[in-house]
C-alpha cells in the first residue's frame, strides 16, 4: 500500500476527532462572564484533549514521512492507534462535565496511557520496517521511545495524583503532551538527506 493513503485515512480520522470534540461544546445559557465560568472545566479538556491530538498528528506525520511503503503490521498499528485516539472525545466530554471528577481523570489517564502505547508500537514497527533500508533514521526513530517512557510516567503518576488533587493530575497530562510538542530534529535533518 502507499503511504500517502494511510496518511489521508489517518489525518481524516484525527479530523473528524477534533470535529466530535469541538460540536460537544454547548454555547453557554447565559450572554455573561458566568455562562463562560460555568463552561471552564468543558474548554480546559478540550484544549487539553485537541494539545494531544494535534501532538499525535505532529508526530503521526513525521514518523510517516520516512516510509515508501506500508506493510499490513504498520497499517493494523496505525488503526490501533487511531481507536484509541477515537475515544477521546468521549473521556473529553465525560471529564469536563463532571468537573474533573478523580474517576473521569483516572479513565481519562488511563486511556492516554494507551494511546502512548498504541503510538509506540507504531513506531517501533516503521523503525523496524526501516532497518534494512535506512539504518540511521530506524536507529533515531527508536530513540524516541524515551519520550514515550516520560510521557507513560507522566500519565501513570497522574492516577494516584487525582486522588490528592486532580489538578496535579491535568499538569502531568499538559507536561506529558509538552515533551512532544516538538518533533525529533534528527527524524527532521534525517529526512532531508534523503529527499
Amino acid at each position: 500500500m502507499n503511504k500517502n493513503r494511510l496518511e489521508a485515512f489517518s489525518d481524516g480520522v484525527l479530523a473528524i476527532i477534533i470535529t466530535i470534540m469541538v460540536l460537544e461544546i454547548k454555547v453557554p445559557e447565559t450572554a455573561n462572564w458566568e455562562g463562560i465560568k460555568q463552561l471552564m472545566p468543558i474548554l480546559i479538556s478540550y484544549i487539553l484533549s485537541f494539545a494531544f491530538i494535534g501532538v499525535y498528528w505532529n508526530n503521526h506525520h513525521h514518523l510517516l514521512q520516512s516510509l515508501k511503503q506500508v506493510s499490513s503490521a504498520i497499517m493494523w498499528s496505525n488503526l490501533n492507534l487511531l481507536f484509541w485516539l477515537s475515544l477521546l472525545p468521549f473521556c473529553t466530554k465525560w471529564m469536563g462535565e463532571t468537573h474533573f471528577d478523580r474517576f473521569t481523570v483516572i479513565v481519562y489517564s488511563i486511556l492516554l496511557m494507551i494511546c502512548g502505547l498504541s503510538f509506540n508500537i507504531l513506531q517501533n514497527k516503521i523503525a523496524h520496517s526501516l532497518k534494512n533500508e535506512i539504518n540511521q533514521l530506524s536507529k533515531i526513530i527508536k530513540k524516541q521511545n524515551y519520550k514515550v517512557l516520560i510521557s507513560s510516567i507522566c500519565n501513570l503518576l497522574s492516577i494516584p495524583a487525582a486522588f490528592i488533587n486532580t489538578n496535579i493530575s491535568l499538569l502531568l497530562f499538559v507536561l506529558a503532551s509538552g515533551i512532544w510538542i516538538i518533533p525529533s530534529k534528527e527524524i527532521e535533518e534525517e529526512l532531508s538527506k534523503l529527499n
